[in-house]
């Protein structure tokens, strides 16, 4: 039998989470119409022999080429007709295939899910569920590109409580982009944009697809599902967080040079601490000022303590800039590393930075 959705599962030195992954795959509600497909992307571990003991087919590469070439890699082999994606960090529930697959309808091109954080208990874990990185860009970033509106939607963001802007009742919403490690296209629609950039090795590629699909077919649409939920495993340390926002910040420079019609991808918190510390140098009581900025730049932390959340959510806004400034300081990095990049030879319609998240 034919199956109805082929599942790709992306993985470098990640034996360890495939097979905890497609374990969940197995008992999935509709495991018998899965094909489920693992593309080991150089990998030095026993990811291939796990993949294969587990059932998986198995595609591998010898050397090492990055999130969007292995995803590639995994839609040439794939035969159903929708194709979805996880990363061997990811954990889904076990009606999560069945979901994205109803949800394919009439004119949906895409369909992602939700993204829970999921990490021992402790500081990291309590940030990242009241912080989740990994969230579909909103159909609000098409609006505009213009810098003043862009600034107004990150002002809005830090202002109304977690969910108050993007909240939808029938638990499903269409968005702008949807987030790698929890999506799935229609086959034909991968073949038609011709399947991701092979440049973006990590970071943004998703992104630049969703890109290109809309100017592509600009009447398609892109649905995010609340209730298809995977569980993504984060190492639980503030190491890996801002290793993540580096690496992001990278990907958002790649996508600022291929896409140059998009503002930059430059946060504006972490510059105007510094600008509060370089001129404290003049004046010292400004130094006290850039201490306590995090708190009124990013509020939800200091809202959380007064409404009983604990003490703990003081530390957000700090973390939230340190997330901010390796995002910059990657995108700075990026900006010269990929100075030479082949623009696209036109701009989308309506286009989206991940840094208005």
């Amino acid at each position: 039998m034919s199956a109805d959705l082929s599942v790709v599962l992306c993985s470098l030195n990640g034996s360890a989470g495939v097979h905890r992954c497609l374990s969940r795959l197995a008992g999935q509600s509709i495991a018998d119409r899965l094909e489920v497909i693992v593309v080991d992307d150089g990998s030095s571990d026993d990811t291939a022999a796990v993949a294969r003991a587990d059932g998986a087919i198995v595609v591998r590469h010898p050397v090492n080429r990055g999130i969007a070439a292995a995803r590639n890699s995994g839609i040439a082999v794939a035969t159903a007709p929708v194709v979805a994606f996880l990363d061997d960090d990811c954990e889904p529930t076990s009606d999560w295939a069945e979901r994205l697959l109803f949800s394919h309808g009439q004119g949906v091109a895409g369909v992602g899910g939700t993204i829970v954080p999921c990490t021992p208990p402790g500081t990291v874990q309590r940030y990242l569920d009241r912080h989740n990185p990994l969230q579909p860009l909103e159909l609000s970033l098409a609006v505009s590109d213009r810098l003043p509106y862009r600034l107004w939607l990150y002002l809005r963001r830090q202002w109304l409580p977690r969910g108050a802007a993007t909240a939808a009742p029938t638990g499903q919403r269409d968005v702008y982009a949807l987030v790698g490690a929890n999506m799935s296209f229609r086959r034909d629609v991968l073949a038609q944009v011709g399947g991701f950039d092979e440049r973006f090795r990590f970071g943004a590629e998703e992104i630049d697809f969703c890109l290109r699909l809309h100017r592509a077919a600009q009447s398609a649409r892109l649905v995010c599902v609340t209730d298809a939920v995977v569980r993504h495993h984060f190492r639980p340390s503030l190491h890996d967080i801002l290793r993540r926002s580096r690496a992001y910040g990278s990907g958002s420079a790649r996508l600022f040079r291929k896409w140059p019609g998009l503002p930059p991808t430059v946060f504006p918190g972490p510059i105007v601490v510094l600008g509060l510390l370089a001129a404290s140098t003049a004046i010292p009581p400004l130094a006290l000022a850039a201490v306590a900025a995090p708190l009124v730049l990013y509020p939800q932390g200091l809202k959380g303590a007064a409404t009983g959340r604990g003490l703990g959510c003081l530390l957000d806004g700090y973390l939230q800039l340190a997330q901010e400034a390796c995002e910059d300081f990657g995108f700075a990095q990026g900006l010269w590393r990929f100075r030479h990049l082949v623009p696209e030879p036109a701009d989308p319609p309506a286009s989206a930075s991940p840094g208005s998240r």
